[in-house]
């Protein structure tokens, strides 16, 4: 990540080409705008990360194809510095050539061709170093053909360029604009020649030349015997100037300046010209950080800090710490204290308001020649950037305390020793944490320390990763989401290595599915919408395809890759790994070619779950037919991804990430409670109608909802026998009720069974095991049996247990505390239950998890049906019935004044 050191924040706004109107592709869609296009290829701008090249950092979409850029900017340029005469000194032109050849040497190996080179746009850090700025324009907008104005300065144009036709249109494609020669390295390195000389020699070219006059000269080149070298030093009279050169410097302007692409040089080889010698020994290797999950030692190119009296790195040292952090993060920051792109545009004047209607002629001659305004200036490009002032965040992180950006993590086992210096009180943002999610994700102060605290933790990735989980339970920055994520999902390994074995080109008998689901996957996003992005998609769910032979590519696949391809797009290995980490964690066997029992299964639980927290909706869904099949398949098979877009989804998977398998049935009880009311006072088709068109929901009350769900269930009732098993007991420490998963505990004879998905589906109500019943009753048992977990809420009792059996059975031996209702008398013929001190016992604990037990058979679901029938929550069924703790020392006598 690169530093803010002493770089600016410029905004540069443009005009992508508009389409007409009624203008459709091939596929009979509206064309893809060219603003969409632009958007997704910028992502890979983004990652661009070199010494010598300024770094971009934002791109915005406005109104009317319009596009607003944020780079890297630092606004001393070549142009200025040119004038105080520096480089007529052979040794500091070298060095600028030196430092132009590095930063396109780089472009070239990350596939962009500058072609907008010029005096303007190579800039100078407060170092004095070069920094190549406005080299994207041409990579972004497809080569130009995105955009309706000429991209590249013409006195620095090659005569290649001028010699390529660059729009095509295909009648095949719609029309739709291609350049079918673009530009390579090698016209960067022409621009490079003629700059190098404007510079040593203070004279500018052609300038009294009018364009058409320009070009012709240029092109002459192209057929003339003599070097363009010598006619521009002829034309320019430097030839004398010029000879003062060394012997090497001329060669590597005539290896610049051949008009022939074939003779020229491109910057790599450049890169090796005998002018560089000195420089490359000198050079020291660029430092572009460590890359994660790769096999490569964080360590290869560690230097130990030298020192100073109070423990500062001399070296490194800055009173302004702001300055040391990231270019992303210090940009991120100052949005989040007001800065706004289109309110610069508007105060500077770039952004005009115009009447509804301003194509109209001036007038018209009677032979119908038409004479019309002129072209509007802004659509095409201006040079003009604007300065983000940085004042506004520095204002607002002023009080913060120098000790804030460097946080102490205290170890789990140990305390900090008292004589380090400690983090600041947090007591404030301690309170803001406490505030909605909405607020916490928009408050810069509460955003720098989390920020901070993350960017720390997640370069101890592996090794802090309980810190991560504890972190994450309180909020994930969406800054550092994508990363947070990766370590919730235990990622690890050489990602990319893996990645790249995968064929991902291969025709396969899915491309033709995936082809189809991709335009219609999230397209409301305009990144995933770009073409790009398209081709990111395919590759992801390809590779997922081929490397999980045991499965196949269900509709719905395209949608839970969604949020990872958004996060990670410049990193298609990470969201391919974090896809493949996710499936086997929620989705286990969903994608089986016959999923038809992983399903019903997931399902059967699911309605379970209803019954159990809502029994009056349950009766009221089922006895309108309106069944979880109708509705919650997408729901569970994307994991919300299809119900929720992405800017919501992602919130809710920052806490579904923390729970384990059964969690998402939690977070569907949730979603029906908040359409509660609705769903009570409608019929079967209003509710097919308020599903087909999902309603707006409040995420956060969705979230905390699921969680008070989650930890109100019993662990074994959303046990299901095709959830993951896992490869061994978990031995991780510090890991909650709230995540831990039903399957990873040790089994027992009192532990969950498989039931048939027939069985279950025939039931109204949930089992659960003799292990949560002991564990929620907080019986007595054998050291084997006994929970070390006490799950009391102000050490009230959390169960009340009914006995089904008849008195005989209950008197020879029962669980404590619980109540006998025999089933055959329990309820009157008008379905009530008959009045009896049990039965008013019950109804004063109506609060509490009835567990019914009776012996095997099916008494105990019938009695427990009947009971949701009155509208008894929390009521659920002993597994295997009472014989299941006849092992135990639990089951004793009742006291005779019982009966």
């Amino acid at each position: 990540m690169s530093e803010l050191g002493k770089a600016d924040f410029g905004l540069t706004t443009f005009f992508a080409r508009s389409h007409p109107n009624d203008k459709c592709g091939a596929n009979g869609l509206p064309l893809t705008p060219n603003s969409i296009k632009i958007l997704g290829r910028f992502e890979h701008l983004k990652t661009i990360s070199h010494e010598n090249v300024c770094k971009y950092l934002d791109i915005q979409r406005g109104k009317h194809e319009r596009l607003l850029v944020v780079t890297e900017h630092y606004q001393q340029c070549l142009k200025n510095v040119a004038k105080s005469g520096k480089y007529t000194c052979e040794e500091n032109l070298v060095s600028l050539a030196y430092g132009i050849v590095k930063g396109l040497t780089y472009l070239n190996k990350n596939r962009i061709t500058h072609r907008n080179l010029s005096q303007e746009n190579i800039l100078f850090n407060a170092k004095g170093q070069v920094k190549l700025s406005e080299y994207g324009l041409y990579y972004m907008t497809d080569y130009g053909a995105d955009v309706a104005f000429p991209i590249g300065h013409p006195q620095y144009l090659s005569p290649e360029v001028l010699c390529e036709f660059p729009i095509q249109y295909d009648e095949h494609s719609e029309s739709e604009p291609t350049v079918l020669t673009p530009s390579g390295p090698k016209s960067d390195v022409w621009s490079l020649g003629l700059i190098l000389i404007e510079v040593f020699t203070g004279e500018e070219f052609w300038g009294d030349l009018t364009m058409p006059q320009t070009f012709f000269k240029i092109l002459s080149f192209i057929n003339s015997d003599i070097h363009p070298l010598d006619t521009i030093c002829k034309d320019l009279n430097v030839e004398s100037h010029i000879k003062s050169l060394s012997r090497d410097f001329i060669d590597f302007l005539r290896q610049c300046l051949a008009a022939s692409p074939v003779d020229r040089s491109n910057p790599a080889k450049l890169m090796e010209h005998s002018l560089f010698r000195d420089l490359r020994q000198s050079d020291v290797k660029t430092k572009n950080g460590y890359r994660p999950f790769s096999s490569d030692l964080r360590s290869l190119d560690l230097e130990l800090p030298v020192l100073g009296q109070n423990g500062y790195n001399i070296k490194d040292y800055n009173e302004d710490h702001l300055s040391l952090r990231s270019m992303e993060e210090v940009y991120y920051l100052w949005r989040l204290a007001g800065g706004e792109l289109f309110g610069a545009l508007k105060k500077e004047g770039l952004v005009k308001t115009k009447p509804p209607i301003h194509l109209l002629p001036y007038y018209s001659t009677l032979d119908g020649e038409v004479f019309g305004q002129r072209r509007d200036q802004a659509e095409l490009l201006d040079g003009t950037i604007i300065i983000l002032s940085q004042e506004q965040l520095r204002k607002r992180l002023s009080e913060i305390e120098e000790t804030a950006y460097y946080p102490l993590l205290e170890d789990e086992n140990s305390q900090v020793s008292p004589t380090l210096p400690s983090s600041p009180n947090n007591s404030e943002i301690s309170e803001t944490a406490n505030l909605p999610l909405v607020i916490r994700e928009r408050d810069v102060e509460y955003q720098f320390h989390r920020i901070i605290l993350y960017e720390r933790l997640i370069k101890g990735y592996p090794y802090k990763k309980n810190h991560i989980l504890k972190e994450a339970r309180v909020d994930i920055p969406p800054l550092v989401r994508a990363h947070v994520w990766v370590a919730l999902l235990e990622v690890e390994g050489d990602i990319y290595s893996r990645y790249d074995a995968i064929d991902k080109e291969t025709p396969t008998t899915t491309d033709r599915q995936i082809e189809v689901d991709i335009p219609r996957c999230h397209q409301y996003h305009e990144l995933l919408s770009s073409p790009t992005a398209h081709s990111k998609f395919k590759r992801v769910l390809k590779a997922w395809v081929v490397s999980h032979p045991q499965y196949v590519y269900w509709q719905g696949l395209d949608s839970l890759s969604a949020p990872f391809l958004a996060l990670n797009f410049n990193n298609e290995a990470l969201a391919y790994t974090c896809l493949s980490a996710f499936i086997p964690k929620y989705l286990h066997n969903f994608f089986l070619k016959d999923n038809s029992q992983v399903i019903q299964e997931y399902l059967a639980v699911f309605s379970h779950l209803i019954t159990f927290h809502d029994p009056e909706l349950s009766n009221h869904l089922d006895g309108i037919g309106f069944i979880p099949d109708l509705y919650a398949i997408p729901w569970f098979l994307t994991m919300f991804a299809h119900a929720f877009p992405i800017h919501k989804l992602v919130h809710l998977w920052d806490t579904l990430l923390l729970g384990n398998s059964s969690f998402p049935l939690c977070i569907g009880v949730a979603i029906l409670q908040q359409f509660r009311d609705r769903l009570l006072s409608y019929g079967f088709n209003e509710c097919i109608l308020l599903f087909s068109d999902m309603p707006e929901i409040d995420i956060q009350r969705c979230v905390q909802d699921s969680i008070k769900i989650f930890c109100s269930t019993p662990k074994s009732a959303t046990f299901r026998q095709y959830a993951r098993e896992p490869n061994k007991p978990s031995d991780k420490p510090n890991v909650s009720y709230y995540s831990k998963d039903y399957n990873e505990q040790p089994k027992s004879e009192l532990s969950m069974e498989p039931i048939k998905v027939e069985e279950l589906k025939s039931e109204k109500c949930c089992r659960i095991s003799a292990e949560d019943l002991i564990e929620l009753g907080e019986l007595c048992g054998p050291a084997s049996t006994r929970s070390p977990t006490k799950r009391r809420v102000n050490s009230k009792p959390m169960i009340i247990v009914i006995d089904t059996r008849n008195p005989e059975d209950f008197a020879k031996g029962t669980i404590p505390g619980s109540i006998n209702i025999p089933f055959p008398s329990a309820f009157s013929p008008e379905g009530d239950l008959n009045p009896c001190p049990a039965v008013n016992t019950l109804n004063q604990n109506k609060g509490l998890i009835k567990v019914i037990v009776g012996s095997r058979g099916k008494n105990s679901c019938n009695f427990a049906a009947d009971l949701v029938r009155l509208g008894y929550q929390k009521v659920c069924v002993l597994h295997k019935g009472i014989d299941v703790l006849r092992s135990t020392n639990i089951l004793t006598v009742p006291p005779a004044d019982y009966f």
